[in-house]
């Protein structure tokens, strides 16, 4: 990354992270109460109407609704849908389906996004280990983002740990920063060789967030010009923190979602 590239990746100062972390506690308020709502029968309609509602009760309003055009608060994707499913009233969750809930909220101008991945009372084996192997991978991406590391080591750790265990790391779709806007620089890829990308310093604010899929890596984006499916079929798992780089290491600014545990192993 050239000198200038690397200049325009914003560091925040201590009340601006704290800032963050306001909208962060939204964040995690609301995708907890997702969490437990989430069982058989609930429509995925219902889930964005709770978590628009209860961010505006706490001042927030959601940051997805109507970014570049996305119809609703919440992102829920269903099984092998990777991310960005959008919410219906006829999809109504089914006994063992895998539940990505992404959610992101802005407080006074300042923004924060978290996901989890649920399963709706008992999921297969599988599933269970796909969930369990995506929250140690965001907590060993989360582990490696120290300043004077390189992004390229945060998504090493993703992608060591997830792959390592058999599953496969989505390429098409990266994290990023996150601060006054919902994406800013720079792209934090789940993937690549350690010691490469941006340097991180501290005051920066990740949205550090692995898609980890149970067969291929390859996505496919369905008609709706959002929902994106994995190829092969087979279940998928994300979750997501918003992280802020800090002289006495990683900070997570989203703690509290349900099942995303900053020290997850």
């Amino acid at each position: 990354m050239d000198v200038a590239a690397q200049a325009r990746i914003a560091r925040r100062d201590r009340a601006e992270i704290e800032r963050i972390r306001e909208a962060g506690r939204v964040v995690a308020a609301v995708l907890s109460e997702l969490g437990t709502a989430a069982v058989p029968g609930v429509s995925t309609a219902e889930l964005d109407r709770l978590a628009r509602a209860r961010a505006e009760a706490m001042g927030a309003r959601p940051a997805f609704l109507g970014y570049r055009g996305y119809p609703a608060s919440l992102c829920v994707s269903v099984n092998d849908e990777v991310i960005h499913g959008i919410p219906s009233a006829r999809r109504l969750l089914r006994e063992g389906d895998l539940v990505g809930l992404d959610f992101g909220a802005v407080l006074a101008g300042w923004y924060a996004d978290a996901a989890v991945t649920v399963a709706v009372g008992r999921a297969s084996a599988e599933a269970e280990r796909l969930v369990a192997v995506t929250r140690r991978a965001l907590a060993q991406g989360i582990a490696a983002a120290w300043p004077g590391a390189r992004v390229g080591d945060v998504g090493a750790a993703v992608e060591a740990c997830a792959e390592g265990a058999g599953f496969s790391v989505v390429r098409d779709f990266v994290g990023h920063g996150v601060g006054r806007r919902l994406h800013e620089p720079p792209q934090v890829p789940n993937y690549g060789p350690p010691g490469t990308g941006p340097e991180l310093g501290e005051g920066m604010v990740l949205a550090i967030e692995p898609m980890v899929n149970a067969g291929t890596a390859q996505v496919r984006v369905l008609a709706d010009g959002w929902t994106a499916v994995t190829a092969d079929g087979r279940s998928s798992a994300h979750f997501e923190h918003t992280v802020a780089v800090t002289a006495g290491g990683p900070e997570v600014l989203t703690a509290g979602a349900e099942g995303v545990s900053p020290v997850a192993g």
